[in-house]
């Protein structure tokens, strides 16, 4: 009924696979076997022969190809994988050396081997910082929304005062670096001491201009920052009315673990698939031919694509909660749950529309994955010029997917909003942000770095991005709700807008700058033409 390894742990970290004779036996050893008695102990009590089938019980411990038959001594405790059927050694350190397997591009196994091991060994205290972090994520949650304006002018004013300092550091080391004497200094020294020099050199002017880069922005984003401010205020709000928001990385984590398992378990029935044939050494292996061999491609496409359909369904379901709450003017008049309402919506109206924009991701992950691939297997072998091809195009396809990631995160948006399809949804959505540029630039630099450095300063400790991904998710799905709200009501009777008071105010507060500024007019409440019909907009609204 079990697989069992004679060396389980004897692994061919290159072709990740494991060097040993496996064989068909009645049951796992759950016990350590030290010696070839307690082995043959074993098969008479058990009725499961460990050691190779031409080799009876009764000569385990006569036979002198025994060390060879039999497994190696001593027999790590084992117990069966539940659907797999194999024997898996109870040891960590194996398991440490399959990770190695499983990850051949690291250079330095044995680090990797003491990593895993020194995780496995911690686990207690690593469960207990993950629920740390998400103490301190809620925690870092509440903190923005009643300081957020406070918040957003420090970080900005450390950030700018902190590149300062690194830049005159980086040139004070520089200058110290050159005026120091080289005469005394063998050859050797002398070489390494020009690197340095040179690295310094290279690195104050990357400070400096990076410095210069984020003064400029900082000059044209400051009067943008309001809007930001408002959005972190409105986000706070949001996840008080919606708390199951919080754990909503939960369930999509807990998706993506029963996929993946399930996506594992059809890996090893497509590795037994096809013609059991003898080879050379007397044992049978399985080898497929004719169109079942191709279907590894397919099962590697649907591993990428599912993947990424989960985690669209989950900003699917996001952008559905906020947008319910962001356009209920009376909020005591939410549903119960927005967040199940909102996948209820998802599986009965948009699952479609999910499917499609995960599809065009996928179209753009598997280039990328082929060319990394591609990129490793030729590491030394290319010469310098396909060497940059290559990462430049492996870098304009990542750039590319991560633009069509924010672009179907507002589509899923924007469906939200209209339930349009997903096409009709990404061209909205494409409108609304090309024609709020400025403030789609103010909220993903000064916004997402604010809460980059949030992560930052709980990661010091913990780990905590994937409950400030919800928050972050939850800002761009604000935005574009409030440009779309803008965008077709003014405020006057009939066409009040559905912001919350603190995106009003903003509203009103740039309404009096650009008439003092002479421009007249009101550029946040610009009166466009409406993407769905006037009666049709009000029932989806």
């Amino acid at each position: 009924r079990y697989v069992f390894f004679l060396d389980p742990c004897n692994l061919d970290l290159i072709n990740r696979k494991i060097k040993s004779v496996a064989l068909c036996v009645a049951a796992c050893p759950r016990q350590e076997l030290k010696t070839l008695s307690d082995v043959q102990k074993f098969a008479e009590i058990n009725g499961s022969a460990l050691c190779s089938y031409s080799l009876k019980p009764s000569e385990y411990t006569t036979s002198s190809k025994a060390p060879v038959l039999c497994p190696k001594l001593p027999v790590p405790a084992s117990a069966p994988i539940p659907f797999f059927h194999r024997c898996a050694p109870v040891n960590i350190s194996c398991y440490a050396k399959f990770a190695e397997a499983l990850i051949t591009f690291v250079s330095d196994n044995s680090v990797l081997h003491r990593l895993i091991s020194g995780v496995m060994t911690s686990k207690e205290i690593i469960l207990g910082l993950c629920l740390l972090s998400l103490v301190l994520s809620m925690i870092l949650m509440v903190i923005i929304r009643y300081i957020s304006r406070i918040l957003v002018w420090i970080l900005t004013i450390l950030v700018i005062l902190g590149s300062l300092g690194g830049t005159g550091v980086l040139w004070w080391l520089y200058a110290k670096q050159r005026k120091s004497p080289k005469e005394a200094v063998i050859p050797e020294q002398l070489q390494i001491a020009e690197d340095n020099l040179r690295a310094l050199l290279i690195y104050a002017i990357a400070a400096t201009v990076f410095t210069v880069i984020l003064f400029l922005i900082m000059l044209v984003m400051r009067k943008r920052v309001a809007l930001t401010i408002a959005l972190f205020h409105v986000a706070g709000k949001v996840f008080i009315h919606l708390p199951l928001l919080v754990f909503q990385p939960f369930w999509t984590f807990f998706a993506l673990v029963l996929f993946w398992v399930y996506w594992i378990m059809t890996l090893l029935f497509l590795g037994t698939t096809g013609s059991a044939v003898q080879n050379d050494q007397g044992f049978v292996e399985f080898r497929v031919s004719g169109p079942l061999q191709y279907m590894w491609w397919y099962h590697v496409v649907g591993l990428i694509w599912i993947s990424e359909f989960i985690l669209a369904c989950q900003q699917m379901t996001v952008a559905g909660a906020v947008v319910t709450y962001y356009f209920t003017r009376d909020k005591r008049n939410l549903p119960f749950a927005p967040i199940l309402a909102s996948v209820n919506r998802l599986i009965r109206y948009h699952l479609g529309t999910v499917a499609k924009g995960s599809f065009i991701i996928t179209l753009v992950k598997i280039p990328r994955m082929i060319l990394m691939y591609i990129h490793s297997q030729l590491k030394g072998k290319e010469n310098a010029c396909a060497r940059c091809v290559l990462k430049s195009c492996i870098c304009c396809l990542w750039c590319l997917e991560k633009c069509l990631n924010y672009l179907n995160q507002n589509a899923y948006t924007a469906t939200a909003i209209n339930s349009t399809n997903f096409c009709t949804s990404a061209k909205d959505a494409f409108v609304i942000l090309v024609e709020n540029a400025l403030r789609v630039a103010a909220i993903n630099t000064v916004g997402d770095f604010m809460l980059f450095l949030g992560k930052v300063l709980i990661v010091c400790s913990t780990v905590a991005h994937c409950f400030l991904s919800i928050y972050e998710m939850v800002v761009d799905v604000l935005f574009l709700c409030f440009a779309i709200d803008t965008k077709y009501n003014d405020g006057s009777p009939g066409r009040e807008f559905y912001m919350d008071k603190v995106l009003m105010e903003f509203v009103e507060n740039s309404r009096k700058a650009m008439k003092e500024a002479g421009k007249g007019g009101v550029a946040d409440a610009r009166e466009l033409k409406p993407m769905v019909g006037g009666d049709e907009e009000e029932k989806l609204l």
